[in-house]
């Protein structure tokens, strides 16, 4: 069987109205398979904020067309589009977004708060994706007694919530130290051999390093790197 495409992006353009428009993103093409891990490159003001805007359905390309998991997602109403991006993808942000006054798998809990799926199960589901990521000994702590990278792999359990067909990242170790860098990475690439889809937003060349695919983006134009 071929693999599954998870991302297809066939010439998409965004433009923003000025004089003259502003084209963010010049007929984008772009095809991620199930299991894939890209890292997206480019200087500041080069596309890679609207490109990401686009993969996570916060954003609409002007024309062209993006299929996610199959469906195309282009003429989707928003609260189809609000659907399927709580369904389909997980999102991991350079700031861990963490509350401090709940413990670490209630944070994690709180993935499923406004999703379909219901209260029965959420804690089991939430401890299991903090085993996934190595945090099973850390599930009562506040967030404040975590270093760096066990509050960034505690963001990325509360993403692995409900099983995402992507997972999405935008600079995700611009807040850390090198030594949990590596261990951010090295759970990316575990997350990948298990099989999830994997698209990080990044500046860093030791971080696009460690993705199987690289393309870079300038000028909103995207290249394989």
């Amino acid at each position: 069987m071929p693999e599954r495409p998870v991302i297809e992006l066939t010439e998409v353009r965004r433009e923003f109205a000025a004089q003259p428009p502003v084209r963010a993103l010049d007929g984008v093409s772009l095809r991620v398979l199930s299991g894939d891990y890209l890292a997206v490159m480019g200087p500041s003001g080069s596309g890679k904020s609207t490109l990401l805007n686009v993969l996570g359905l916060l954003d609409r390309p002007s024309s062209g067309s993006y299929r996610l998991d199959g469906v195309e997602t282009t003429a989707l109403k928003d609260g189809a589009r609000t659907r399927l991006r709580g369904d389909r993808i997980g999102f991991v942000f350079q700031s861990f977004h963490l509350l401090a006054h709940r413990s670490v798998v209630e944070n994690v809990m709180l993935a499923e708060l406004y999703g379909r799926s219901g209260r029965a199960g959420r804690r089991e589901r939430a401890l299991a994706a903090l085993e996934r990521v190595g945090l099973g000994h850390r599930t009562g702590f506040a967030p404040g007694r975590l270093s760096g990278g066990e509050r960034q792999r505690t963001a990325i359990a509360r993403a692995l919530m409900g099983e995402p067909a992507l997972l999405l990242c935008d600079e995700p170790t611009g807040n850390l130290d090198s030594r949990n860098t590596e261990a951010v990475l090295d759970l990316f690439a575990e997350l990948r051999e298990q099989g999830m889809t994997i698209v990080v937003i990044t500046h860093e060349q030791g971080v696009s390093a460690r993705a199987r695919r690289r393309v870079r983006i300038t000028d909103g134009v995207l290249v394989e790197a």
